[in-house]
């Protein structure tokens, strides 16, 4: 058990670096579909009135 420690912690490691990067990732394309479409209705209501 002992033995395999190193190797469960070095796969905890990968596994957290992991999705540390798919969550940033997802929060920075939420937040630019956001934007883009908050820019869009903005853009929308200022030509039609």
């Amino acid at each position: 058990m002992l033995q395999d420690a190193p190797l469960l912690s070095q796969t905890l490691a990968v596994t957290a670096a992991v999705l540390l990067v798919f969550v940033s990732l997802a929060v920075i394309y939420l937040s630019t579909i956001e934007w883009r479409d908050r820019r869009r209705r903005q853009g929308s209501t200022k030509s039609s009135s």
